[in-house]
């Protein structure tokens, strides 16, 4: 598994990254500790900044929540650096987020400039940031904002896309790395909360266990799921396996999940490792750029990284 790892790092450095992209790239090797990198990813997640504060911005322009996803790495390379250019980057992005970003009446942004739109990937791009510098309250605002417009009772997961003005869902499918990115967030969110903030993290974990025990009533014999969850006419796919055993090892690690859900993240865990190929790519993930397919991704790979991450101080401390 280590050669994989070495092996994933450099396939991602390879790959062409979107603002989202750039974000949890930036994320994994954050978590990984490997600070030169991420200040690297950093100065050009600043460089790529657009003048209203959305920061690693390539070809689509329209994206909201997607630039705030390389928010948390971004605070932290200013922090280790006192670089100028990082110190503007970051301000320049928490003010796109906390008030140029359109959002609803409620303060709840949208993850398109040209839409009305709620989409569940923004639960990991925006919300995490905001906790990680000490927007505790304005990030619950964005979870319970998502999670009131797109989970859906009946199945206890959550939907992709939802039309805030007409008030209906665009996509009510149940996409796999939706709920991936969800449970994702959440669990960062969890760990950035103070803990004086217990009432608040109690409920992001209460809601969190929901979605995962949902989500696992669908894991296929090999330890993968469908692109849809719920649905098997659609394509088997690896991604949402790395991100459920990365979010499981999160648990573990905090104590707010029980022991036996070690057995469940290691299951996911070999079913990724089975997928990495000889040059590190991670195989079958829902794939770019149109991820209407199996392929590879900067996401999959970067959720290899954190996966892989998560697994190894969970098994140091356990020992």
């Amino acid at each position: 598994m280590k050669n994989n790892l070495e092996k994933a790092k450099l396939a991602l450095l390879a790959m062409q990254r979107y603002s989202w992209e750039q974000g949890v790239t930036m994320q994994a090797f954050l978590e990984l500790g490997e600070m030169e990198v991420v200040i690297a990813l950093a100065k050009e997640a600043a460089y790529r900044q657009m003048v209203d504060g959305r920061a690693a911005t390539i070809g689509y322009t329209d994206a909201v929540t997607d630039p705030c996803s390389t928010g948390e790495a971004l605070y932290h390379a200013y922090l280790k650096t006192n670089s100028n250019d990082l110190k503007i980057a970051y301000e320049k992005l928490l003010e796109w987020a906390l008030i140029k970003a359109p959002r609803n009446e409620k303060g709840v942004l949208y993850h398109l400039t040209t839409k009305p739109e709620f989409w569940i990937d923004s639960m990991y791009m925006l919300p995490p940031f905001l906790a990680s510098v000490g927007q505790y309250e304005e990030a619950l605002k964005q979870v319970k904002g998502y999670w009131e417009a797109l989970y859906n009772e009946e199945y206890g997961l959550l939907s992709h896309m939802w039309d805030d003005s007409k008030k209906e869902y665009i996509r009510k499918d149940f996409w796999g790395v939706g709920n991936g990115w969800a449970i994702a967030g959440i669990a960062r969110i969890i760990d950035l909360l103070p803990n004086e903030m217990k009432n608040e993290k109690d409920e992001l974990i209460h809601m969190v266990t929901d979605l995962l025990n949902n989500i696992l009533k669908y894991v296929r014999y090999d330890g993968l799921f469908h692109d849809v969850i719920n649905n098997k006419e659609t394509f088997v796919e690896t991604n949402l396996s790395q991100m459920v055993a990365y979010t499981i090892y999160r648990g573990l690690l905090s104590g707010w999940l029980q022991p036996d859900m070690e057995a469940i993240a290691v299951s996911l865990r070999d079913a990724a490792n089975k997928k990495v190929d000889e040059y590190g790519l991670v195989q079958d993930v829902c794939g770019a750029p149109e991820f209407n397919k199996p392929g590879v991704a900067p996401e999959g790979q970067a959720f290899y990284l954190l996966m892989e991450s998560v697994a190894d101080q969970y098994y140091k401390i356990k020992k």
